[in-house]
């Protein structure tokens, strides 16, 4: 493999080893199914749970809420940690949907790299597009795997030219495939000069490699057609000509994207992914805050959460904080400082993910994806650490784009609806909004498919089924500045008043002018559709 320059050389190794990255894509482009390969040679699972059509039983591990199972989609963004070789893997799972978007932008607050996956038949998609505009605002290398080359797919230069056309990054391919759909047989790894075929008979079978030297190795012939390996010089020698070579300083910066070409179904590719990421995907690196920065090589430990997932286990009602340890070599059982409400707080029971199992996390480092059981205490967008009073930085909360009242099917019941709303406004999952007039609640989520996923939540973890009701209100904005001044504008305008979980003041309205209005009427208040979560 090539010496990859690593732009943190002073690194303990621990920490080194540790490789944390999301996959993005769009639904049904394979992200479970290479998810579940990735565990797979992880030795974290024995037999990969096969994505199947949809209304089949049997699902994939890591998509375990019920309304994931129901549509086989990654609904909640969970955490799996899993060695490989001498590198330790922390995969976050982001949401397979497109109305997921403000989660899986927190989640990609707490990785290092993507992983993009696409469809061979189907090249970028509209998916695909958005959360790598989210990747590169946060300048994450990203590296590309090309799924269901079993299928039949796009000719590889026009993949490869549509990559760098929609997505305005240079694109190098670290293999090349031979054949498509029936008459894949596998791939050239360019980067090792070496032969990889695939086993059509297990799906679980690990390839054949064959060591070659160069594409005029008579060896060759033994193992590929001659119309196909004549293809395949062809253009290999065009794609060394037209396309650039890697650079792995590039891959780093987020400028350059290398490609492998596979099939997740039939394990094939997947193990030359997982060495790509070792190899060109960055360590843990620097996080964000205030008042200064954290490096993961600082020997007191800090970490922030960027998820908060309730009732995980319908058994035991419980929440887990996701925490992105940002530095430091962390031990269970150690006390830490809540930033937030300057309270410290014994970490006792810290759990690993594998899917839906946990085991009790003894240690972690920098890198690492900690779950923090608790009761309401920590939020996303906290940060935890042995004193300082650091703030972890650039974890957003959007404005809701659709807002609709909510009601408990029995008016006797509305205290535990407003429990169940709290604790879903707490995790991320939607906003709740309790007007300065009146009763009720307004819930406001960014994607319709997220008002379903409450009102199934509500039913299947408190047992309470509700109605939504439309609303009168079409957007909010949270209000800040001088408190004198906001607390003008809220006596002023209080039918259009409400507070969200934390007690933050927030405008409802229908129209935009409106929004204009309070901007020109009170110029020292500001109106904003995003609010930093930093438990400030």
């Amino acid at each position: 493999m090539l010496d990859t320059p690593k732009n943190r050389p002073d690194l303990p190794d621990e920490i080194a080893r540790r490789r944390t990255f999301a996959i993005i894509s769009h639904p049904d482009a394979g992200k479970t199914t290479l998810t579940e390969k990735f565990l797979l040679y992880g030795g974290a699972i024995q037999m990969a749970g096969q994505v199947r059509a949809k209304g089949e039983a049997r699902r994939t591990r890591s998509d375990f809420m019920q309304m994931e199972k129901d549509r086989g989609i990654s609904v909640s963004a969970s955490a799996m940690s899993f060695d490989y070789g001498p590198y330790r893997y922390n995969l976050v799972d982001t949401p397979g949907h497109s109305d997921f978007s403000e989660d899986t932008y927190r989640t990609l607050t707490a990785v290092d790299a993507a992983v993009m996956v696409i469809d061979g038949a189907k090249g970028v998609e509209s998916q695909t597009q958005k959360l790598f505009e989210v990747c590169r605002m946060r300048d994450l290398p990203i590296l590309t795997f090309c799924n269901k080359m079993d299928r039949e797919a796009r000719d590889t230069f026009e993949i490869i030219d549509e990559i760098q056309e929609m997505l305005a990054i240079h694109v190098t391919p670290a293999s090349w495939p031979i054949g498509m759909g029936a008459d894949f047989l596998g791939c050239y790894d360019m980067l090792n000069d070496r032969l990889e075929l695939m086993d059509r008979a297990d799906r679980n079978v690990v390839a054949e490699t064959v060591q070659i030297a160069g594409l005029d190795d008579p060896k060759l012939a033994d193992h590929v057609p001659e119309h196909l390996l004549a293809q395949l010089r062809e253009e290999v020698e065009m794609a060394k000509e037209l396309l650039p070579r890697l650079d792995p300083e590039e891959v780093l910066a987020g400028q350059m994207t290398p490609i492998w070409f596979g099939s997740a179904i039939n394990s094939f590719g997947v193990q030359e992914l997982m060495a790509g990421i070792a190899d060109f995907g960055p360590e843990p690196q620097v996080q964000s805050a205030e008042p200064r920065d954290i490096a993961p090589e600082e020997k007191k430990v800090a970490g922030f959460v960027f998820k908060v997932q309730a009732n995980m286990d319908p058994k035991h009602r419980d929440r887990v904080a996701f925490v992105r340890m940002a530095s430091g070599h962390f031990k269970r059982g150690m006390k830490l400082t809540h930033v937030r409400t300057k309270k410290p707080m014994a970490i006792s029971n810290p759990v690993l993910f594998l899917a839906s199992d946990r085991e009790l996390a003894e240690e972690a480092w920098a890198g690492d994806i900690i779950g923090i059981p608790n009761h309401g205490q920590l939020r996303i967008g906290d940060t935890l650490t042995e004193g300082e009073a650091l703030r972890v930085t650039g974890i957003p909360s959007f404005a809701p784009e659709l807002l609709q009242g909510i009601r408990a099917g029995d008016p006797m019941k509305a205290k535990h609806l407003e429990k169940a709303l709290m604790q879903f406004a707490e995790e991320g999952a939607a906003k709740v909004f309790k007007p300065n007039i009146g009763s009720g609640f307004i819930v406001g989520v960014v994607g319709a498919l997220q008002f379903e996923v409450l009102a199934s939540r509500i039913e299947l973890e408190y047992g309470l089924p509700v109605r939504f009701d439309a609303s009168q209100f079409k957007s909010a904005r949270w209000i800040s500045g001088d408190k004198a001044a906001v607390d003008k504008v809220i006596n002023a305008n209080k039918q259009h008043i409400a507070f969200d979980h934390d007690g933050d003041p927030v405008f409802l309205t229908r129209l935009q002018w409106d929004i204009d209005r309070i901007e020109r009427d009170h110029p020292e208040v500001k109106l904003s559709p995003i609010k930093e979560m930093h438990g400030a």
